[in-house]
C-alpha cells in the first residue's frame, strides 16, 4: 500500500512517521512517498524517516521526490500537508491585522482569508496532478484552513475528505480525565473546522460532560484560557480557537506584547531540521511536541485505514453538510462525526444545535464562502465582502483598510493583484 505525502518536508512529518511505525497492523504501508519542492529540507525528512522505520523494523520503504506526479503516482491516499509562503507568510498573517485591531491568527480572521487565497489555488493544482496519476486515491487534507480548503476540493469533484486533530486532542484529554482508554470515549463535536464545541462526552452510552465539568472544569478551562464560569454556564467545551472569539479584545492586546507563533515555530523548526540532520536521531524528538499537531499521526491513519478498509467506524471529519445542520446550505463544509467507509464520509444524526453556537457557525460559514469565491476568483471587492462578512473583523473601515494590507503583503503569491 502506497500513501504520498505532499509537502512531506514539513517538520510535522516525523509526527506521523511515528504514527504509521507504531500503527502498522492498522495501515500496513509498503511505500511512503515525500513530496516537497525543497530538496535539501525533503532529504533531512526523508533521512529522519526512514531511520524512524528501520529502528520500528517497519518495511516501508520512504522515497523522497519534488515531482508530484511521480510522488503520487500509484498512490492509494494522498495526504496535503502544505503552507504556501512558508513561516514568512505566516507572520505576516499572525502580525498585519493586529495593525487594525483585529486578531492576529492563521487560520481565521483576516490571517485565514490570507492564506486561503494563497493555498486553494495550489492545492487544487496539485490535486488534479492526484486526479491524472493516482485516480482512486482519497485525498485528505491537513492544510488549513481545512474547511475553505476541503470545501474547495469537494467542488472541484475530488475523492477529499478534510481532517483536524481538534477532537482527537480532546478525545485523548478528556479520557486521561476519566481515567479510561481513548477508544471509549465518543465525543458530540459539532461546528466548522476550527470553530467547535463538544455538547457531549460519551463514556459507555452515558454522557458524562457534566460530571467532567463539575470534576476538572477549572483545568480544562484553564487549558482553554477561558474563564471557568464561562464554560460551565456554557455547559460545554469549546475549543481553544473560540477563544478569539469570546475574548477578542484582550487576545489583541497579549498578541501586540508578545512574539508572535509564527516567529516561535520558525525557531523550533530550524533546531528540528538540525535534529532530523544528526544519523544518530532515529525517534520522534520531545521538541516536535511543541511543534503542534499533537495525535495527527493516530487521527491520520484512523481516518485512512477506514476509507481504504472499508471500517465504517465514527471519526470527526470536514465533510459535507447535506442538511445535517439544516441552518446551512448543503453544501457547506462542516466538522462532525461521520461514519467512515470505501465510499466517503456520511455524518452521523446531530441534535439540533443551540442558537448561541448556530449562529456563529452561519457566520463564518457564510464567510468561508465569500473566502473561497475570492480565492477561486479573486478581485479586491471579493476580499473585502468576505472581511466584512467575517465575525472578526466586520466594520467597512477595518475590512477596506485590511484588504488594502492583505493583497499587498500577498502580491507575490497572488497574481490577480495588480499595481
Amino acid at each position: 500500500m502506497k500513501l504520498a505525502v505532499v509537502g512531506g518536508g514539513s517538520t510535522y512529518t516525523p509526527e506521523l512517521i511515528d504514527g504509521f511505525a507504531r500503527l502498522r497492523d492498522e495501515l500496513p504501508l509498503t511505500e511512503i512517498a515525500l513530496v516537497d519542492p525543497d530538496v535539501a529540507r525533503l532529504e533531512l525528512v526523508a533521512g529522519i524517516s526512514r531511520r524512524m522505520l528501520a529502528r520500528e523494523g517497519h518495511p516501508a520503504t520512504v522515497t523522497a521526490t519534488s515531482s508530484v506526479s511521480e510522488g503520487v503516482a500509484g498512490a492509494q491516499a494522498v495526504l496535503f500537508q502544505l503552507r504556501v509562503g512558508g513561516q514568512a507568510a505566516r507572520e505576516v498573517d499572525e502580525t498585519l491585522p493586529l495593525r487594525c485591531g483585529c486578531v492576529g491568527q492563521e487560520t481565521t480572521g483576516a490571517g485565514g482569508l490570507a492564506k486561503a487565497l494563497r493555498t486553494v489555488p495550489v492545492v487544487l493544482e496539485l490535486a488534479e496532478q492526484v486526479r491524472r496519476h493516482a485516480p482512486e486515491a482519497w485525498i485528505v487534507d491537513f492544510t488549513n484552513p481545512v474547511g475553505i480548503v476541503t470545501r474547495a476540493l469537494l467542488d472541484a469533484g475530488h475523492r477529499a475528505i478534510g481532517l483536524c486533530n481538534v477532537a482527537i486532542g480532546f478525545q485523548r484529554r478528556f479520557a486521561g480525565y476519566l481515567g479510561v482508554a481513548p477508544e471509549r470515549v465518543s465525543l458530540g463535536h459539532v461546528g466548522l473546522n476550527h470553530l467547535t464545541w463538544e455538547r457531549s462526552i460519551m463514556v459507555d452510552g452515558a454522557d458524562v460532560l457534566p460530571a467532567l465539568l463539575a470534576r476538572h472544569g477549572q483545568e480544562i478551562a484553564d487549558d482553554l484560557r477561558l474563564p471557568v464560569e464561562l464554560v460551565r454556564r456554557l455547559g460545554v467545551v469549546p475549543s481553544y480557537y473560540l477563544r478569539y472569539f469570546y475574548a477578542h479584545d484582550l487576545v489583541v492586546e497579549e498578541q501586540r506584547a508578545s512574539p508572535s507563533r509564527a516567529a516561535e515555530v520558525a525557531a523550533m523548526e530550524s533546531e528540528l531540521l538540525r535534529l532530523y540532520a544528526d544519523p544518530a536521531v532515529d525517534t520522534k524528538p520531545e521538541l516536535l511536541e511543541r511543534r503542534g499537531g499533537a495525535f495527527y499521526s493516530e487521527a491520520a491513519v484512523a481516518l485512512v485505514a477506514s476509507l481504504l478498509g472499508d471500517r465504517r467506524d465514527a471519526q470527526v471529519v470536514n465533510v459535507r453538510n447535506g442538511g445535517t445542520l439544516p441552518f446551512l446550505p448543503d453544501e457547506a463544509v462542516i466538522e462532525v462525526p461521520a461514519t467512515i467507509g470505501a465510499a466517503g464520509a456520511v455524518p452521523l444524526p446531530m441534535p439540533a444545535v443551540e442558537p448561541l453556537y448556530a449562529g456563529l457557525i452561519a457566520a463564518v460559514s457564510a464567510y468561508e464562502s465569500l473566502a473561497l469565491e475570492a480565492a477561486l476568483r479573486g478581485g479586491e471587492d471579493r476580499v473585502r465582502n468576505a472581511l466584512l462578512a467575517h465575525p472578526l473583523v466586520g466594520q467597512e473601515a477595518v475590512a477596506d483598510e485590511l484588504t488594502r494590507l492583505l493583497l499587498e503583503a500577498n502580491r507575490a503569491h497572488l497574481p490577480w493583484v495588480v499595481s
